[in-house]
Formats: C-alpha cells, sequence, structure tokens
C-alpha cells in the first residue's frame, strides 16, 4: 500500500517550522510520517532525512516537500538525490511550491522533460542564493573589523599574580590542582595560558639575546 510522507526543513533551532508543518498536514500527510531536520541545506548530511529516504520510503510511495529549497541548496547535491529518489528509490516526489515539479502527475515525455528543466534551473537559483549570503556575511565581517569590532569569546582575564603561581608550581612548592584553584581558571585554561606565559618568556629571552 502506497505511503506519503513529508519533509520539513530548517536552517537552524530559532527557524519556526509551523508554515511547512501546516502545509503538510492540510496535504493530508499524517503528522508521524512528517520529518524535519533543523540543519542547513548546505548538504545532506542530516539524521532525519537519511532515515526517511534510505530507511522508511519504499516504491511507490510519495515524498512531499514545501519548495525545493526546504530539500537543499547544494545544486549538484539536489540534482543527484532527486534522481536516487525517483530514478533508484522509485519515490514519487511532489514540491508543493511548484507544480511543475511532481513527479506523481507528469509522468509522460514532456512533462517529465519541463519538470527536469524547472529542476535544474531552482537548484541553481537555490545553491546561487546560499553561496550570495555566504558573500554577504563575509561582507559584514570585513566590514565590521574595520570598524574595530570584535569576534569570537572574550579573552579571560588573568589574575594579577598568575605569573607567580606559575613559578610556584613550576618550581615544585605548588601541586598542579592547588595552583589551578588559586588561579580561578578551568583545568584546560590554566594549561593554555601557562604554555602562552611560556612562549612568550621564551620570545623575550630570544629577543634579548640577539641584541647582545
Amino acid at each position: 500500500m502506497r505511503k506519503t510522507y513529508g519533509y520539513v526543513r530548517v536552517s537552524s533551532r530559532d527557524q519556526n517550522e509551523a508554515r511547512q508543518y501546516l502545509e503538510l498536514l492540510e496535504f493530508g500527510i499524517d503528522e508521524k510520517n512528517i520529518y524535519m531536520d533543523k540543519l542547513s541545506g548546505k548538504d545532506f548530511n542530516r539524521p532525519s532525512y537519511h532515515k526517511l529516504v534510505y530507511k522508511k520510503i519504499k516504491p511507490g510511495d510519495l515524498l512531499v516537500i514545501k519548495s525545493i529549497d526546504r530539500l537543499g541548496r547544494n545544486y549538484n547535491e539536489i540534482l543527484q538525490e532527486w534522481k536516487y529518489i525517483t530514478k533508484e528509490k522509485n519515490v514519487d516526489i511532489k514540491i508543493l511550491d511548484m507544480p511543475l515539479l511532481d513527479t506523481d502527475q507528469n509522468k509522460d515525455l514532456i512533462g517529465t522533460l519541463i519538470g527536469d528543466i524547472v529542476l535544474q534551473l531552482l537548484s541553481f537559483v537555490a545553491e546561487n542564493e546560499r553561496v550570495n549570503i555566504h558573500q554577504r556575511q563575509a561582507e559584514g565581517i570585513k566590514a565590521a573589523k574595520l570598524r574595530g569590532v570584535r569576534f569570537g569569546r572574550p579573552e579571560i582575564p588573568l589574575p594579577d599574580d598568575f605569573e607567580d603561581i606559575l613559578e610556584n608550581w613550576q618550581g615544585g612548592t605548588l601541586a598542579s590542582k592547588d595552583a589551578i584553584a588559586i588561579s580561578g581558571l578551568k583545568y584546560s585554561t590554566f594549561y593554555k595560558k601557562a604554555k602562552v606565559v611560556k612562549n612568550r618568556k621564551q620570545k623575550q629571552k630570544g629577543a634579548l639575546s640577539s641584541q647582545e
């Protein structure tokens, strides 16, 4: 017996998937047959997608998706997945926002040709938008850096007596756990900062030696 499945994708956990879910439910898909990923569409390494396409759907089933960019945003990979699902798995795909992309209806030669052309065009548009988004992000970050905006985690401040703590620790008068406790730093941060201080002192020593 033929089953109909739905697939929903949003790019992050902050995005709302309700609109996609609602359209799939209105189409008549049982909620238990709707699979969702909250991941980027840059590739197909998504757990729910893999479970649906590679384990659940069977030949003759129907896969319904709201729009082509919910399937993915990588031009070549979209075409490869489309071919795998429709040709190798023998499963039909219906894109709600694009009636021409409906292998369940357009099974004649002309319908298939039109569907393939539209698919390639929309896949290209989806990937081009992804590239443009990354380019705009890169340009925004570059502009922000020129304005002096700093990115990443703020630098963890060191206690004023950190170098004295290190000397006592390295000299053996302080055990590691005691030195870490006194510094107020986490285990990994303590050793990381200790290495930074050591490297800095070595560079300073090397610089002084070269001046003599």
